[in-house]
């Protein structure tokens, strides 16, 4: 059972603002939103909706403050990382709905019936779940990726890969172990400069390859949940309407 941020007192105080500024700053208050501008107008005005919608609907005090603790953990949920886990949010708003829609202690209370359920559910649909893609690009940070590619057996560019036998006070250690001739060291140390542009084009031509099927498959899910929730929307409000 969902623990309520707002409290019964917190209620009544909520109740007696009338004015949408008023009502905004009340819930500031009482939930602590303590943000930078545009984030702490685009919570609030989540929050007010949330205490029309339940006015409108004339949900009693324990009602408005579960669905707003509701809202609440459904965004948290969300923003707390900037990967996709639009899944995990769905199963959070399933899980806890249930907690408050069954009568079964100490795990659960009866607090919504089956329509206010609906309504709930298509509220939350509409309303957060139809923009979550736009809290989650608001409120977390965003990542970029810095690729840095590092090829085996290959020296690190600007490190020098023979010691200079002409600077001075440097002596050619390999020529006088190995007793090896100028000519043979230096056909020795010469590497193919094409074929080692050849395999890191290569190398490049794969990540980007495998970057852009990433890519492509990352979209591909955004656009398959986006349907999901479309499909989940129409349903929702069908069955509303099926029901008048």
């Amino acid at each position: 059972m969902l623990w309520t941020d707002v409290s019964y007192h917190d209620m009544e105080e909520i109740n007696k603002m009338q004015s949408i500024p008023d009502l905004e700053s009340a819930l500031c208050s009482v939930l602590r939103v303590d943000l930078p501008e545009p984030r702490k107008g685009v919570l609030l005005e989540l929050y007010v909706q949330t205490v029309l919608f339940c006015r409108e609907h004339s949900f009693n005090k324990e009602q408005t403050s579960t669905l707003l603790s509701i809202i609440k953990s459904i965004h948290e949920a969300n923003v707390e990382t900037p990967l996709n886990n639009s899944e995990q949010c769905f199963k959070y708003c399933r899980e806890l709905l249930l907690c408050h829609s069954v009568r079964r202690p100490p795990f659960s209370i009866s607090l919504f019936n089956a329509d206010e359920v609906n309504r709930v559910l298509t509220y939350i649909l509409s309303n957060y779940m139809k923009h979550y893609k736009l809290y989650k690009y608001i409120f977390t940070t965003q990542v970029n990726l810095d690729l840095s590619l590092r090829y085996s057996g290959m020296p690190d560019i600007g490190s020098p890969t023979v010691e200079d036998s002409s600077a001075p006070g440097v002596e050619n250690e390999t020529e006088a172990e190995d007793g090896t001739s100028s000519e043979t060291q230096q056909a020795s140390i010469a590497a193919p400069a094409g074929a080692t542009s050849e395999l890191k084009a290569l190398i490049e031509q794969q990540v980007r390859e495998q970057m852009m099927l990433v890519s492509g498959q990352l979209d591909q899910r955004i656009k398959e949940k986006a349907s999901q929730q479309n499909s989940a929307l129409d349903y929702s409000q069908n069955s509303h309407k099926a029901k008048k």
